[in-house]
């Protein structure tokens, strides 16, 4: 998130294409895909609270890296250091809820978990956006640096330790263990949904500030305003789409999120000169459906898992969106051009292509939410309304 909003800037101060920039964004994530497999593993072999630390310290490394690159070359290194350490953190602490609430309370609770991506825009991503206007683009990674080493204190002081599931785990190697994760079937419809479910929410973001000011013609001291106030939208309604999500079933939700992406995409990527306000009104739109979508897949993914492989499964989950978000962010560099006026050519085009993707995912996650009918005993009508959840007696 923290270089998506600065590309107006850094193209410019680094005189890099769009292609370039997108190359930057994405080789994170290629990186954190070969931590996320390497981690996969080992991750239900150690007290997940370790791995947090552990891996919350490689990424505040790399990332006072990326505070002192002094270009665009020694930034693109640090970023992959940063990605390598640091991209398995999401995973660990999505094992982590998994392990403490059970089936029907993962709703609010990955509702709570998404909060954080709006409350990075409300805190993060407006500040950056102030300080790399104002110091240089240096300066939000010195920002998320000193923030980082307050939170691995935090997580040192404040986190229990997490190892039940090494009571429950099975005698397996690092490289067995991986093999049987990659290797079971309902995993893999698992992981090729979550796959395609990022490629398309990826493609949009590493462009869209240059998008704003280019096309729909705000100015740069308005981003912080529009990210600003779709990061406060967010803090309020990830934590209701929870419950919702509880209260209606995950799929549902899901499909309801599908549905007003798709429209809103559409509209987005077509507009022209457009006022703050009306901006802010169709981000924030779109972003209920992107809620929608991110708050149930997560709990869809979380039911899968047997407990001894959760780690495992929610390394490879996190490698697969990686690698498949870098990838997304790369082609959105090859399809977007830039004119001689900095305008963006054909993002409409991108936009029809992340409409088709989220088309699929919906047949995907149907494909996943089969699998897990067929694995447990479920009440009446518990993809829709009821959350809780029998395991099937052979």
């Amino acid at each position: 998130m923290v270089l998506s909003p600065l590309g107006a800037i850094m193209m410019k101060e680094l005189q890099i294409t769009t292609a370039r920039f997108s190359m930057a964004v994405s080789v994170y994530a290629f990186s954190a895909c070969a931590g996320g497999l390497v981690a996969a593993g080992f991750a239900d072999m150690f007290d997940r609270k370790k791995l947090l630390v552990l891996f919350t310290g490689g990424f505040i490394l790399g990332t006072l890296l990326c505070a002192m690159a002094p270009n665009y070359e020694v930034l693109v290194v640090a970023r992959i250091f940063a990605g390598g350490l640091g991209g398995i953190v999401s995973s660990v602490s999505y094992a982590i809820i998994t392990d403490l609430f059970e089936a029907r309370q993962r709703g609010r609770a990955m509702g709570f978990f998404q909060m954080a991506f709006g409350a990075s825009q409300v805190l993060g991503i407006p500040v950056g956006l102030f300080l790399a206007n104002r110091f240089g683009w240096h300066s939000p990674f010195w920002l998320i640096t000193l923030c980082g080493m307050m939170i691995a204190v935090a997580l040192v002081k404040f986190i229990p330790s997490v190892a039940g599931h090494l009571n429950e785990k099975r005698q397996r190697r690092a490289i067995q263990h991986l093999k049987d994760a990659i290797s079971n079937p309902g995993y893999l419809r698992a992981f090729l949904s979550i796959t395609l479910l990022t490629t398309g929410g990826f493609m949009l973001i590493p462009l869209g500030s240059a998008y704003g000011v280019h096309n729909l013609g705000l100015k740069m001291d308005e981003l912080p305003v529009l990210y600003g106030a779709l990061g406060v939208f967010m803090i309020i309604a990830a934590p209701l789409s929870g419950k919702l999500c509880d209260s209606v079933g995950p799929f549902r939700l899901f499909v309801t999120g599908s549905v007003l992406c798709v429209i809103l995409v559409r509209i987005y990527t077509t507009l022209g000169i457009t006022p703050l306000w009306s901006c802010i009104a169709v981000v924030i739109a779109l972003f209920t459906g992107v809620i929608f979508r991110q708050v149930s897949a997560g709990v869809l993914m979380s039911m899968v898992p047997e407990t001894e492989d959760r780690g495992a499964f929610m390394s490879l989950n996190s490698a697969f969106q990686q690698i498949s978000g870098g990838i997304a962010s790369y082609v959105a560099g090859l399809v977007v051009t830039q004119s001689g006026n900095g305008r963006l050519e054909h993002y409409s085009d991108l936009g029809n292509i992340v409409i088709a993707t989220m088309i699929l995912s919906v047949g995907l996650m149907y494909w996943v939410v089969l699998y897990l009918r067929a694995r447990v005993t479920v009440t009446e009508n518990y993809f829709n309304k009821s959350v809780k959840i029998k395991e099937a007696q052979e």
